[in-house]
């Protein structure tokens, strides 16, 4: 005989209902986004962890562990990273190409990105719209362009420049300027004109108030700048490829293309590759730490610098 009146007895709860309210709820985390976000990282990052691995190798074999050794990292009096002499020469190419392209990128995109905040007449936009077409114009189409500029066309400057090291730096500035302009444009909208009117009032000229209050307020993005020139460059494989010249102009991502699938290759090669990631990370998230610590700083921190450079102006 039932009750009346009495509530439902409620089933009990198994593992399989439990996950089916979980996944119901619509007021929990997403439920798939981690899970993706980790299947992708994954994806990505194992082979390179594998590679790396393989680095240690003991043996000559990139894919079969024969135990760990630094030998091809040092041990190896003939074919380790830096005792080869093709390696290593690869590897300092690559350091002085990027060093270059970073001291000179960086004070260009600097002056240009200026320039481009400060200009309001005619054409201004026409300018702002071709600062961003090395961002989106294919890399394989500009190394043809600027290899046909550099081969082809007998007209003054271009005729003086021949394929080599100095037609690289040339090519790796091309792309890697509006990356600067981008990054202290960014940073000129943050701090806005009122440090450097308030200097222009104080009776400094625009190169003081350029010198003693702008340029400390743009130093994180400068910074930062010469981080990111300096991990495009030693990354960059296209342009550095169509403008190299011979054997003397290799460097670590050109050898890494033209060695990681001969069957001959040691593990050196595996060793080559995990300088230029670690070096690309180093880079990258040193930028990226510089412009997180800088765009975390308060408003009066900022007040505060621009005041003492203003306060060295009145004195």
């Amino acid at each position: 005989m039932t009750s009346v009146g009495l509530p439902a007895r409620r089933p009990p709860e198994t593992a399989l209902s439990r996950a089916a309210a979980w996944i119901r709820n619509p007021w929990g985390r997403p439920r798939f986004l981690a899970a993706a976000t980790w299947l992708y990282l994954a994806w990505a990052l194992l082979p390179v962890l594998a590679a790396i691995l393989f680095s240690f190798n003991d043996g000559r074999s990139r894919s079969v562990w024969q135990g760990f050794s630094i030998r091809w990292w040092w041990g190896d009096p003939t074919f380790s990273v830096f005792h080869d002499p093709t390696l290593t020469h690869a590897l300092t190419h690559s350091l002085e190409l990027a060093v270059l392209d970073m001291a000179i990128a960086t004070p260009l995109g600097v002056i240009l990105a200026l320039g481009l905040a400060r200009w309001r007449g005619r054409g201004s936009g026409t300018a702002n719209f071709l600062m961003l077409v090395p961002l989106v114009t294919p890399e394989l189409a500009m190394a043809v362009a600027l290899l046909l500029v550099f081969t082809q066309l007998s007209i003054v400057p271009f005729a003086l420049v021949n394929l080599g090291t100095t037609a690289q730096v040339i090519g790796q500035v091309t792309f890697s300027l509006s990356y600067v302009v981008v990054i202290v444009r960014s940073r000129l909208a943050s701090i806005g004109p009122e440090y450097e009117e308030a200097a222009r009032d104080l009776g400094a000229s625009p190169r003081q108030a350029l010198r003693t209050v702008l340029v400390p307020l743009l130093f994180p993005a400068i910074l930062a700048s010469m981080l990111i020139c300096f991990a495009l460059s030693i990354d960059d494989f296209v342009v550095t490829q169509y403008m190299s010249s011979d054997a003397g102009t290799t460097t670590i991502p050109m050898y890494l293309y033209a060695n990681a699938r001969g069957g001959s290759t040691t593990p050196a090669i595996n060793a080559l590759a995990t300088i230029l990631v670690l070096v690309t990370l180093i880079g990258v998230g040193a930028a990226f730490a510089i412009l997180r610590s800088f765009g975390r700083r308060t408003e009066a921190r900022d007040t505060t610098e621009a005041v003492s450079g203003l306060a060295a102006l009145e004195a």
